[in-house]
């Protein structure tokens, strides 16, 4: 990058002069750091798919209609017969509106809802209401003490401030419980291989039991074809140290600011992120990479200090731990797609670099491109990126150390982060020691509690009801909603996201919809009624 976009980027208020972009160091910048997360998912694809059985809908669905058009049985079944519009209908009310409980008739969270657990989508509910429902509205009566009046939603320094930090913190404790857990797990069954002479337990089925001798024949295939053709593990583990090392180097050269140790911390600690955001994506289809990019955007800028670049820093180092962790649950998307589909671990993963690689090149040639034409981040322009300005606002705020978080912001965070963790331990000593009920069914999810948290409660209600139409069907007629469900679900999703085609192109042709309907309350419209008819 230029010292003029450094240096910019580095004070108060200018706006970043991306004209001096430089495409050769951004894509070098990008091969040196997208191919990291490959090798960071490759570990933990049996954990993910084969243990805990991780739904991944995304690349479920994609499988089911690849299935579809390819396999007898599919084929059979596939022959068979802002602010405005209904994304933001009132169904429980303009009050609960307000406070994210709305459905927004979103066919993808219904088909979403429809493959994914029971708890997952109770989980997300119950999250949605311990968060929007009761712990935000309790923080937002305390406006004026805790936090200033006079501060936005979206500001850091207010609500956006406890909504964000205390949602990762569940999910850190969360993935971090797996993490110790399996690794515990591993050493646990290293240790009886010693002492017994014999193959220990495979890692992913630690009670010793045969993964494939107690299931169908068909899920029986797809385990054989997905541990034949396997990546080993030395190989990936070599892989993304070497990559590693290389990143290390470049970022340093390319952002002074970034110093080779803080590299050095983003890659020690990017295995672990990459994990729970993974986790999570197989749970809801969510990934949450973003979140976890602000976060290491305050790590590293409140690290590196504002005299020493750290605005730089934070903003490089997001653009680190993103790659890695995008590209980690994008891979184990994939991997889920070839187990359902029966392709190759390693052709999955091959596809995976190569489309990494031409992504590498593409995209900044298309930014660059766009940037020639357009007035990005022009806040009375057409583009404003309004992202790009709450990137950077967080970097300042981290770059002036923690002081910011609003009060008692760290420890709701510290409570969230150990409640996840307790969850866990409760989960699992309930599964370990009672029988009898497997209460252990009914212990909610902590990484599905905490996603709502941040986002609302609009998708858990999409996917509830999802959820109920399964129920539904399951009672009716068992054996059809078992054959036919998937399908449905895998249609809704893609046929919803098919829409974001023409919706982009009518968005850059700026066509508008000719009517537009909007919800308001009553006191609000009669008001709108009295200035339309000319009063006061």
């Amino acid at each position: 990058m230029s010292q003029t976009v450094a240096s910019q980027v580095s004070g108060g208020n200018t706006p970043i002069n991306i004209q001096n972009f430089s495409l050769g160091w951004v894509i070098c910048f990008l091969f040196v750091v997208s191919f990291v997360g490959l090798f960071s998912s490759v570990p933990l694809r049996k954990m993910m798919i084969l243990k805990y059985n991780l739904t991944y809908p995304s690349g479920t669905a994609t499988a089911i209609l690849m299935n579809s058009l390819h396999t007898p049985k599919g084929a059979k079944l596939a022959n068979a017969g802002e602010g405005c519009g209904f994304s933001s209908f009132p169904t429980f009310g303009i009050p609960a509106l307000q406070q994210k409980f709305y459905f927004d008739f979103s066919c993808t969270y219904i088909g979403v809802g429809m493959i994914s657990s029971k708890m997952v989508n109770i989980s997300l509910l119950l999250g949605a209401i311990i968060s929007w429902g009761v712990l935000w509205p309790w923080i937002e009566q305390k406006k004026g003490i805790w936090y200033s009046q006079d501060l936005p939603h979206s500001s850091l320094y207010g609500m956006q401030g406890y909504r964000i930090f205390v949602a990762i913190a569940m999910m850190l404790g969360d993935g971090l419980y797996h993490c110790i857990s399996m690794l515990l797990q591993v050493v646990n069954n290293l240790r009886l291989q010693h002492l017994n002479k014999q193959d220990s337990p495979s890692s992913i089925n630690p009670n010793g039991d045969d993964p494939i001798s107690n299931v169908n024949y068909d899920n029986q295939r797809r385990i054989e074809y997905f541990l034949k053709d396997q990546i080993p593990t030395w190989v990936a583990c070599t892989g993304y140290i070497v990559l590693a090392i290389i990143s290390i180097f470049t970022v340093s050269h390319i952002f002074p600011q970034l110093k080779w140790y803080h590299i050095l911390v983003a890659y020690l600690i990017a295995p672990i992120i990459a994990f729970c955001n993974a986790y999570g994506c197989g749970l809801t289809d969510w990934s949450l990479a973003s979140n976890y990019g602000k976060i290491a955007i305050i790590i590293f800028s409140s690290w590196v200090g504002l005299p020493n670049g750290g605005i730089v820093a934070g903003l490089a180092s997001c653009g680190v731990m993103l790659s890695i962790i995008s590209t980690a649950s994008d891979l184990m998307q994939d991997f889920k797609t070839g187990y359902l589909t029966l392709a190759s671990p390693r052709s999955m993963f091959l596809s995976q670099a190569l489309g990494t690689a031409m992504g590498c090149i593409i995209s900044p040639v298309i930014f660059w491109a766009f940037i020639k034409v357009y007035p990005i981040g022009d806040p009375e322009g057409s583009y404003p990126a309004p992202y790009a300005q709450v990137y950077r606002g967080i970097a300042l705020l981290g770059a002036n150390g923690f002081s910011f978080l609003p009060k008692h912001c760290l420890e709701l965070a510290i409570i969230s982060f150990f409640s996840g963790v307790v969850i866990n331990i409760i989960h699992d000593m309930l599964m370990r020691y009672e029988t009898k009920y497997r209460l252990y069914r009914f212990v909610p999810n902590p990484m599905c509690l905490a996603i709502p948290f941040y986002i609302g409660g609009n998708f858990a209600i999409d996917m509830c009801i999802g959820n109920l139409i399964m129920y539904l069907w399951e009672k009716k007629n068992k054996p059809q909603a078992r054959d036919y469900a998937p399908a449905v679900a895998s249609g809704l999703i893609c046929g919803d996201s098919l829409w974001s085609i023409p919706a982009a192109a009518l968005s850059l042709k700026k066509i508008t919809p000719p009517i537009c309907m909007k919800f308001l309350s009553a006191s609000v419209n009669s008001r709108v009624d009295n200035f339309l008819s000319g009063g006061n």
